[in-house]
């Protein structure tokens, strides 16, 4: 048995503590935990017994991790991350990759010089379902994709409760529906069909009481020559996320909320499922810290790569400018 990774999770709101925890689940890690809310640090670290608490970021990181997990606001995602590299800790980002491009080649720039691991925890890549989806995609078992059509929506209050007085009120922290949520879905679509080049986007807010960011999304975009029509609200009663592919053979469907994937092949036939074994509410987090942790050893690409979150942040930014302009947006580093 090799002894575990001394890891530190940086910021114990709701997705730190779900990190502190899935990451202890693997076995393979010692945690540490840096939070600066006195009452939320006591509370975190006495429900999963963290021995290593800290207040203060720099201290944390010269206490030696050997991995670091940034949990804060999305603006300060990039400057932490840098921190934890240049002390020479492997680093998984949560989503998005931050708010802005600024110090974003810097990152890569030393995150390769120090020779560490960096990736972005875009979920969805770790749902069994998808990723078969994905590999059949890639196999040309349903020819060429040529449309990728995007449905989701959830009840936010309900599983967010906290929403009016956390990072989500703020686009410039990360807030907003497109930030928080429609980036999961374009980072799904950037994996299954190819980077989106250009789009054009309308949101606003509908619904959601005490915030004044959007809380519905509305894309329509291009992956090179695969059209894309992404949807996306946090106000409706059920709690679904629905990707389908059109290819020149057929048709798959993901259907997140079902552990599913189905295809049809075809003309006016009948859906054939394909359904993944049953997931409680940690295990893709537990999946996730798993592979990134196989990643920080070297027996796996991180499944989000630097490169592919920063398309994903140019194209939530493009998404917003879109709405605002009322222009088609192309995004920065597609030919």
């Amino acid at each position: 048995m090799t002894d575990p990774l001394r890891l530190l999770v940086v910021g114990a709101g709701s997705i730190g503590e779900r990190h502190a925890r899935c990451f202890a689940a693997t076995g393979r890690v010692r945690l540490a935990l840096c939070e600066v809310n006195a009452d939320v640090r006591k509370r975190v670290a006495e429900r999963y017994a963290i021995g290593e608490v800290f207040d203060d970021y720099q201290a944390a990181l010269a206490a030696g991790p050997k991995v670091v997990v940034v949990a804060t606001p999305a603006h300060l995602h990039v400057p932490m991350a840098a921190a934890a590299a240049q002390a020479g800790a492997h680093v998984l980002i949560e989503k998005p990759l931050s708010t802005t491009p600024a110090g974003v080649d810097e990152l890569v720039e030393l995150v390769a010089g120090r020779g560490v691991t960096a990736g972005v925890a875009y979920v969805y890549r770790c749902h069994p379902a998808l990723t078969a989806m994905r590999e059949a995609l890639a196999s040309g078992r349903f020819g060429e994709p040529v449309e990728i059509v995007a449905n989701c929506g959830q009840h936010f209050p309900l599983y967010r409760p906290a929403y009016r007085e956390i990072y989500y009120k703020d686009r410039a922290t990360g807030g907003g529906a497109v930030q928080d949520a429609l980036t999961h879905v374009i980072n799904a679509g950037q994996w299954l069909v190819g980077p989106i080049d250009r789009l054009a986007a309308d949101v606003d807010h509908q619904v959601l009481d005490g915030v004044e960011v959007e809380d519905t999304a509305h894309v329509l975009a291009r992956h090179g020559r695969v059209m894309g029509c992404y949807s996306l609200n946090q106000h409706q009663a059920p709690n679904e996320v629905t990707i389908t592919v059109a290819c020149t053979g057929g048709t798959v469907r993901f259907e997140y909320h079902a552990n599913r994937w189905r295809w049809m092949t075809e003309p006016g036939g009948t859906w054939n499922d394909e359904p993944s074994a049953a997931l409680e509410r940690d295990d893709l987090f537990v999946r996730q810290a798993e592979m990134f942790l196989d990643a920080t050893a070297g027996k796996r690409e991180p499944l989000c790569t630097l490169a592919d979150a920063r398309h994903t942040l140019e194209t939530n930014l493009a998404i917003l400018r879109a709405a605002d302009s009322r222009q088609w947006e192309t995004i920065a580093g597609v030919e």
